[in-house]
């Protein structure tokens, strides 16, 4: 048996175990001030990136380590934030709402991509797909380089729209560096899906058809130096990966622009002034992926 269809199988059976505790995880995860569970949180946030106007933040130099057990032997690295350009925020695929006690987490996930610049590490990887949509659809694993970093993603909220306590409590330090992909032959093998917004922000808007196309970047969590993750929080943030694609969209009766206020939730930056931002339609779609067959843990 090949190493691929090894790590396919180790996603899809823990997809499986997935399925078989989410009825019981509502009254759970909803009766607990913790953080949702790893596999249940992660497998069921995608983001949808749109790009944005371009915004330079004030001078600001943030240090990051890498919080995911595959990566934790890279080295710590310094970078300046650079210009915004992509907000991305929690969508549903194809109608699929992630279940309760967890899409009361998903839904406050927004996070505000800002160019950086870094060494590349060149990180070989097998990433295998979490999200029981896209592994229904039969895509699979892949391999790819984790080249050099390009943005770092970080949390805010929209329009003065704060999440609630026990939600602030974990989405505020979901912070992921995104690397650029080497290593795969483009284009990609196309699919399609159709994505419907999850925050109340932008909860009136329509859904979006999109066909997602050729991977280009893998997100991975992060620590900014002087952050302070509880234990229980760390336990799940640290295993939020996303391979980002790029997406075609498709007919919308939407708004051809919006404009957001954007406030940033994690305290290293809780200084930095509210931010503008004019979006349009989403151009890249982030997936949750594991690395080289390491599977969230179920609790």
């Amino acid at each position: 048996m090949s190493r691929r269809s090894i790590l396919r199988g180790s996603a899809a059976a823990a997809s499986i175990l997935l399925l078989a505790i989410l009825p019981g995880l509502g009254s759970t995860a909803t009766a607990s001030p913790g953080a949702p569970p790893p596999l249940p949180f992660v497998s069921q946030l995608d983001l949808a990136c749109y790009k944005t106007d371009a915004y330079t933040p004030p001078a600001t130099v943030v240090t990051t380590k890498h919080l995911n057990p595959v990566l934790a032997e890279l080295p710590t690295e310094s970078t300046r934030l650079g210009v915004r350009d992509q907000l991305c925020v929690p969508v549903e695929k194809n109608g699929k709402i992630p279940p309760a006690g967890i899409i009361d987490f998903v839904r406050w996930v927004d996070l505000s991509c800002y160019r950086i610049d870094g060494q590349a590490v060149n990180f070989p990887l097998k990433l295998s797909h979490l999200n029981p949509v896209v592994q229904s659809l039969g895509i699979p694993d892949s391999s790819v380089v984790m080249a050099k970093p390009e943005q770092l993603c970080v949390p805010v909220a929209k329009n003065g729209k704060i999440p609630p306590p026990e939600v602030l409590r974990v989405v505020q330090h979901i912070d992921l560096k995104c690397y650029s992909l080497g290593g795969i032959a483009l284009p990609g093998e196309a699919f399609p899906l159709t994505l419907g917004h999850l925050n109340p922000v932008l909860a009136n808007l329509p859904q979006v058809p999109v066909k997602v196309t050729n991977p280009r970047q893998l997100c991975v969590p992060v620590l900014k130096k002087g952050d302070e993750i509880p234990a229980d929080v760390l336990n799940t943030v640290q295993w939020i990966d996303q391979e980002k694609f790029d997406v075609v969209t498709g007919p919308s009766t939407g708004p051809a622009a919006i404009e957001l206020k954007l406030t940033h939730l994690n305290p290293v930056l809780a200084g930095l002034p509210n931010e503008l931002a004019v979006i349009s339609g989403p151009v890249q779609l982030g997936l949750p992926v594991a690395k080289n067959g390491k599977i969230p843990p179920l609790t």
